[in-house]
């Protein structure tokens, strides 16, 4: 009894193999266990009484962007919104030596007694066994994505993908099919992470077999949703998708849907139009008939097509962003006239959302047909 009672809380937290640090409003440092220093190699001293965000951790998320005194950083997310993470997030943090380790990071804002938030706790855990596979398992992912466009053709495919995990649940290709015709998907698996991912994969596997049918879109989405029954269904999951046929000589764009979000057709004057295709989403219902439909696609215009992680955001009201939200978002930052930003439209849509970070998958791919200036 005598030990037990000499146990303090500061003595349970430097005991747990999970780093701790806490900071004030102004993310200035107030404690730094132990466990923090054994896995990061800085010192209480170096740290306690600096802001997070001065030339110390220095963490980066995934994909290079820097999170200390910026937007994206979760320590100041759960400080602005009150919320307290409710899975895991991975950073890359620097260590004294000037090595990055890669970090599973939790993080809570602290309430004083009136419940004001005074400040912020964060955890975290060495990641490296774990992020070392999931890097291998990304770049077989990535090359499952096909962009079949030959440099010097009359459109331009840009797509930005940002996976909520290393690896992630959306997919697309876009393939030459000959005479002028291009035949593209955009497809969101239901979820995010591992699992997700795996569906993706399949996905792949179904458009290398099937992406000739592109020639009539319906034929294509009808056949890979029949497969695709006799694989989801049993776990009880979904895709939903949007494919469809570019025609060059034409002037027209032929597509159909699978319960994914409107595309959008943007014209070089900032007038835009939404086109729906309702669809029951892929693997529900075999011999399902989906509807096709036709838009003119003429130069100087751009097709936008997004995942539901680009929309399906919400704001401290609940209210949610929707298709016009992240137009009105894009065309504020200067498109079409100019290029989509993914950093800065992040951070927008970060901002508009009540969340430590953005939760789902986000995709937006970028179809232009060239001007005739």
């Amino acid at each position: 009894m005598k030990a037990a009672e000499k146990v303090t809380g500061q003595t349970i937290l430097d005991s747990l193999s999970d780093g701790i640090y806490v900071c004030d409003n102004n993310r200035q440092i107030t404690y730094w266990s132990e466990s923090a220093v054994r896995i990061t190699g800085w010192k209480q001293a170096d740290v306690i009484g600096k802001h997070c965000f001065d030339n110390i951790l220095c963490h980066i998320d995934k994909d290079g962007h820097e999170l200390c005194g910026k937007e994206f950083c979760p320590l100041h997310r759960a400080i602005v919104t009150g919320q307290l993470s409710r899975v895991s997030q991975l950073v890359y943090a620097q260590g004294a030596t000037g090595q990055r380790i890669p970090m599973e990071v939790t993080v809570a804002p602290i309430h004083d007694d009136a419940g004001n938030v005074i400040g912020g706790v964060e955890t975290f855990r060495d990641a490296s066994a774990v992020v070392r596979d999931l890097e291998r398992a990304k770049t077989i992912q990535q090359s499952a994505m096909e962009e079949d466009v030959p440099e010097g053709a009359e459109l331009t495919f840009t797509p930005h993908y940002i996976s909520h995990d290393i690896v992630g649940g959306d997919y697309y290709a876009i393939k030459a099919l000959g005479d002028g015709r291009y035949g593209l998907i955009l497809a969101d698996v239901m979820g995010h992470g591992i699992a997700a991912a795996l569906y993706t994969m399949h996905l792949s596997s179904l458009w290398n077999r099937h992406h000739p049918l592109l020639k009539k879109p319906v034929a294509f989405l009808e056949a890979i949703n029949d497969e695709l029954v006799t694989v989801i269904k049993q776990e009880g999951s979904f895709a939903t998708a949007v494919c469809g046929l570019i025609d060059l000589n034409e002037h027209v764009f032929q597509f159909a849907g699978a319960g994914g979000p409107e595309a959008v057709l943007m014209h070089e004057d900032g007038t835009y139009e939404c086109l729906k295709s309702d669809g029951l989403p892929l693997g529900i219902m075999s011999q399902y008939d989906y509807e096709q439909l036709t838009c003119a696609f003429d130069p100087g215009d751009s097709l936008l097509l997004f995942s539901d992680g680009a929309i399906e955001i919400e704001n401290a009201d609940g209210k949610m962003l929707g298709p016009e939200g992240l137009i009105d978002i894009i065309k504020s930052q200067g498109y079409p006239q100019v290029p989509i930003r993914m950093v800065a439209l992040e951070e927008a849509l970060l901002q508009y959302s009540n969340a430590i970070r953005l939760e789902d998958d986000l995709t937006i791919i970028e179809i232009r047909l060239k001007g005739t200036s």
